[in-house]
């Protein structure tokens, strides 16, 4: 356990590493991104090593399913964190955007920049891959970050960060940009550090999401559980209602944007159900429903109310049968988290209608949840998917980790000059 001065000293230092990073080159941040990738390929052995470990941890500690697809990482898995690691490279950079250039006057000129947040504290789950997304956007937008994954994934962690650490000693950018907390009581430290630590990502259930908040003076940008909704309206294309349906449940279940609840509209629930059921079933979905819906399935085990409210990131999904789309809208902003939720249908009207009362950071008209995802996005990555309604929301890629400056410049002018019944007039002319 690290003790609360080492850890301040931890903080310090990354916090250093930051401001020098925070005024790098786009090529010096993009050669940084590259020399980590290298270094990730180079260590792969050893991460895949370590993380076999902590699966086999986590195995005989009983971890449930979707945990355990979240924690494994395989070459493949690997792999393709490493081609989004290189993919952020690619994007624009985010730090030095001119938002406002304005003279105020003659010679007295205004600019709105954007800049670096600072130090990061991202806490997430048991999932190995988030470490090098989340590395890969600090480095792009020149922060800082210290990071806390899941105890299950503590040895994969360990390795991923001790690669990136190492690719980053023979760049521009100062290894100490990242770092790495393992125990909890790192965490509840780190909650404390306000004076080096600028924004705290909390990636997790909404309990955990608010005990953070509770618990810190420092601003959150909270990643809370994805508790997404599909509705299936009357005026639905069966064959497309089918499709989205099964993939944003079962192509990645463990993922925070699988469908978790499905809506049908009462006039198409019998038909819908009917081609729906089998194919579920076939990818050994267990169906929780409603009365109606169980008249239609008997064999569907009986959702209650806790399932409305319930994130299963497994093969479970809870139906229900609607009378109209206001009931669909008015259900999901009670028991929905704010995170994607998406309608089939072919009533622009009704989708617009969709669209715009629910209340999500992702809102989708005849797609899968699937794609509420910051690589899907072109993003490159994210840092996690923000349920929250202030800005960053949704998938939070670079542009989320900037903030923006005021630079004013003049030529020996005072404000004393605009004022009183002579004062100068502002010109206020934006330039190009």
């Amino acid at each position: 356990m690290i003790t609360e001065i080492s850890l301040t000293e931890i903080a310090k230092t990354t916090r250093q590493a930051a401001q020098k990073s925070a005024v790098l080159s786009t090529e010096a941040k993009n050669q940084a991104i590259e020399a980590v990738a290298q270094a990730l390929i180079a260590a792969a052995p050893k991460i895949l090593t370590a993380n076999q470990l902590d699966c086999q941890k986590a195995e005989a500690d009983g971890i449930a399913k979707p945990l355990y697809n979240r924690l494994k990482m395989d070459e493949g898995k690997l792999n393709s964190a490493i081609a989004g690691l290189r993919n952020v490279a690619t994007l624009p950079d985010p730090v030095g955007e001119v938002q406002i250039h304005r003279e105020l006057d003659q010679g007295l000129i205004l600019k709105r920049i954007t800049c670096p947040l600072g130090v990061m504290g991202v806490v997430f789950e048991a999932r190995p891959d988030a470490v090098i997304q989340i590395s890969a956007l600090a480095i792009k937008s020149g922060n800082g970050v210290i990071l806390k994954g899941g105890k299950e994934a503590t040895h994969s962690c360990q390795e991923l960060v001790a690669a990136i650490r190492q690719g980053l000693a023979t760049t521009a950018v100062n290894p100490d940009a990242v770092q790495l907390l393992t125990t909890r009581e790192e965490t509840l430290e780190l909650l404390k550090l306000d004076e080096y630590v600028n924004l705290i990502i909390p990636r997790g259930s909404n309990s955990f999401v608010r005990f953070v908040q509770e618990n810190t003076s420092i601003p959150v940008l909270g990643h809370a559980e994805g508790i997404c909704h599909i509705y299936i309206d009357k005026l639905a294309d069966i064959q497309k209602a089918v499709a989205i349906t099964v993939d944003a449940k079962t192509q990645y279940p463990a993922a925070c944007n699988a469908a978790e609840t499905l809506l049908i509209h009462t006039d198409i629930a019998t038909e819908f159900l009917t081609a729906v059921a089998p194919i579920l079933k076939e990818h050994k979905v267990e169906l929780r429903g409603d009365a109606p819906t169980r008249q239609i399935l008997p064999s569907v085990k009986v959702a209650t109310e806790d399932d409305w409210a319930r994130e299963y990131s497994d093969l479970v999904l809870s139906i229900k049968v609607v009378a109209n789309l206001d009931e669909a809208i008015a259900h999901i902003n009670m028991y929905g988290s704010g995170h994607t939720d998406a309608i089939v249908t072919e009533d622009e009207e009704g989708a617009r209608t969709f669209l715009g009362y629910v209340n999500a950071a992702g809102v989708f008209h005849n797609c899968s949840t699937r794609f509420s995802d910051g690589f899907r996005y072109g993003f490159g990555a994210e840092v996690g998917i923000s349920t929250q309604k202030l800005p960053p929301r949704g998938p939070v890629g670079l542009e989320g980790l900037v903030t923006y400056k005021y630079q004013v410049v003049g030529d020996g002018h005072i404000v004393a000059d605009y004022s009183g019944k002579n004062g100068k007039a502002f010109t206020h002319r934006d330039l190009d």
